[in-house]
This record gives structure tokens, sequence and C-alpha cells, in this order.
């Protein structure tokens, strides 16, 4: 079916219209979200044989998967768990579309009555969906730190990468990364992803795998060369110490990220202090400053050869400069507060709790995180 405006109408009119037309749409997609998270509750999918509501959904009213469990989550906030009443009443006025109500019920399902509607509301109108997502992310890092490094432990779990031949000798490429490791593998393809002047006329995609030829070739013709990637990582003072309430930080080419990735990114960076005032403009710029200087650096790969965990055979060139006790912490800067870890060790560490330790005659011994209810215990 197709309702005709005619072509005299004006592009005013049609705005009016488009605008009145979405809003309810979104008012009809609350009231099917209400039916989709009674469904939820419901055996009818399980008596039909699919497993789960969202299977359910995707294949009888042909939907994708996100949209079926973005309605499933909408319907269980508002109607089991009666939340989220202020922000259909935005929805309904107007202020705001279901997109962003839907990202505010994703949030509500992960810090439950941590959730401030309120604040997320004062926020929505003026986003769009994207900058949104990450004002959600945000906020669940606020409300819930401990539960934002756990999924970004389940994303780092979820890295997978499938190299297949084909009969015709090309490879197929299929891989899923985290955040961080996902910001990385962008970091360092975006430069070399550029077009190469004006008669370069290679699609986006083509030029992004170029990229990533280019990059492997360049490192084996170099033996890996042990630069450092630069990505950047904009974060409070309060979420580097890790305090309660603080936002997550946000890095290029990346959602936020938590206070524990961003401790183990700053164990070795270059550190930049911008001041901002009550209405976030930049006051005054600090000078960069390397937490682990160079000569610090050389030290390390020649004293530690590569990552001291045990076992681990990574060169020095695969890893990062720890702080045994971190500088953020009061943790000296000096050789003996300092080691060389792998990247997964390294993550282990901050975001898996892992502790490690140098006992007086420089050996070096792993903790691993304390069964819940325990405390963890030191080497004897």
């Amino acid at each position: 079916m197709r309702v005709g405006c005619g072509g005299d109408v004006s592009g005013e009119v049609l705005a009016e219209r488009l605008i009145r037309l979405r809003n309810s749409i979104d008012l009809l997609e609350v009231e099917f979200s209400h039916m989709a998270g009674e469904f939820a509750h419901t055996k009818q999918s399980d008596e039909e044989g699919y497993d789960s509501p969202i299977s359910w959904l995707k294949a009888n009213c042909h939907m994708a998967g996100g949209a079926a469990a973005d309605r499933v989550c909408v319907g269980e906030q508002l109607g089991h768990l009666d939340r989220l009443g202020e922000s259909c009443v935005a929805l309904a006025a107007g202020e705001i579309g279901f997109a962003h109500l839907a990202l505010i019920a994703h949030t509500s399902a992960a810090v439950g009555e941590r959730l401030d509607e309120r604040r997320l509301l004062r926020q929505a109108p003026n986003l769009s969906v994207a900058q949104f997502r990450t004002k959600c992310l945000h906020a669940r890092h606020q409300a819930d730190p401990d539960g934002f490094v756990d999924e970004e432990k389940q994303g780092v779990e979820a890295r997978s990468l499938t190299l297949t031949n084909t009969d015709e000798g090309v490879v197929l490429v299929n891989g899923i990364l985290d955040k961080v490791g996902g910001a990385a593998l962008r970091t360092a393809l975006e430069p070399l992803a550029r077009r190469a002047g004006k008669d370069d006329d290679r699609l986006r995609d083509r030029r992004l795998a170029d990229a990533l030829v280019d990059l492997s070739m360049h490192a084996l013709d170099t033996g890996l060369v042990p630069q450092r990637t630069h990505m950047q990582v904009t974060t409070s003072l309060e979420t580097l110490l890790g305090l309660c309430g603080a936002p997550a930080a946000e890095m290029e080419f990346s959602l936020p990220i938590s206070a524990k990735a961003v401790e183990r990114l700053a164990c070795d960076c270059s550190i930049t202090r911008i001041l901002l005032d009550s209405d976030s403009m930049v006051i005054d710029v600090g000078r960069a400053k390397r937490v682990i200087s160079g000569p610090q650096r050389k030290a390390l790969t020649v004293r530690d050869h590569g990552c001291v965990w045990p076992g681990c055979d990574r060169p020095a060139t695969w890893t990062s400069g720890h702080h045994l006790v971190h500088w953020i912490r009061g943790g000296p800067g000096d050789l003996s507060n300092l080691c060389l870890l792998c990247y997964r060790h390294h993550e282990m560490v901050h975001e898996g709790e892992w502790q490690i330790v140098r006992t007086a005659d420089g050996q070096i011994l792993t903790i691993p995180p304390a069964p819940f209810g325990q405390l963890p215990r030191g080497p004897d």
C-alpha cells in the first residue's frame, strides 16, 4: 500500500508529515514491544520449536535479530518491571524516537534500579542515535563499572579469525574483535587505506584490504618493527582513578571503554593534561609526557627480553610496559616497579584481576583472581 502526497506538496509540508508519521510509527512500535515482552514470558516459542522468542519474532514477524531483541527488551522493561514511564511520555511527545527508547531500555536492563532515566532523557532529544548510544554506555559504566568490564572481557574472549582458502585460490577472512582490538586494527589500517592521489579510484573496502596486506608485508619485511601504535584515549581523572560513578573513557574508532581498560593502556603511554572549564571549553593544555621513557623501554627490553609471565615466549616487540604498582596509585616509575607483559597477559592483570608480583630475588609470581567471597592470598 502506498499513500501518495501529490506533486504539488512543498518540502516543508512533507517534512512535517514525515515527522508526524514517524512518531505514529514509534508509538506503534511501543505497542508492539509491549506484546513482544508479554510473548517472551509465554512458552509459545518453545512449543513451536524455536530456541527463543527472538528467533520466533525473526521468523514470523520478518524482523532482523537486533530489531527483535530491541522490542523484547523494551517490552520487558515497560511491562513486567514498570520502568521507563518518563521515556514513553517523551516518545509520545515526539522528543525522542523508538531507537532512543530501545537504548534506554537496554541500559535499564543492564543496570536495573541504578538507571538515571531523567539524566538520559535530558540529553537524548539533542543527540543522534549513534551519539546517544555513547551516552548510554557512559551511564552504564557510571552505574555498574564491574559489569561494564565483564562485558569487555566477554568481547576479548569472543575474538576469532578464520582464513579459508577457496578453490580459486583467494582467501576469505572472517573475524570478530573486541572494542580495543578493533580500534587498534582500525588505527593501524586507516592511514594506509587513504586514497593514494587523485587517480586512486579504489573503493574503500578494496583500500582497507590492500592496507591489511601492506601492514602484513611491512611487518615481515622489517621483522615486526617495534614502533608502538598511536591510539588516542580521552578520559577524566576520576575514570583513571577508578572512582565510583565515573564515566567511561572515549577512544577513537571505538565505543566507550572501561576504567580497567584505561588503566591498562595508561601503563605505557604518553599523557597530555587538558583542563576544561564548566562549559567544557579548553582553558589549558599541558605537554605530552611519556609514562615510560625511551631509555627505560630499552632497559626493560635488555632486562626482560620479552613478556615476563611464566611460560610466555612473546618477544619484547610484542609487549607493553606494566607498572607492578600503577603510577596512578603512587607507584614509582623506576625499573624495579616495571616489567614487560604481552597484550594478553596485560589484559589478564587489569581486566582479569590477576596479580603479578616480583620477589626479593627478582622472580615473577602470578596470583589468580580470588574466588567470590575469599580474599586473595599473596606468596608465602
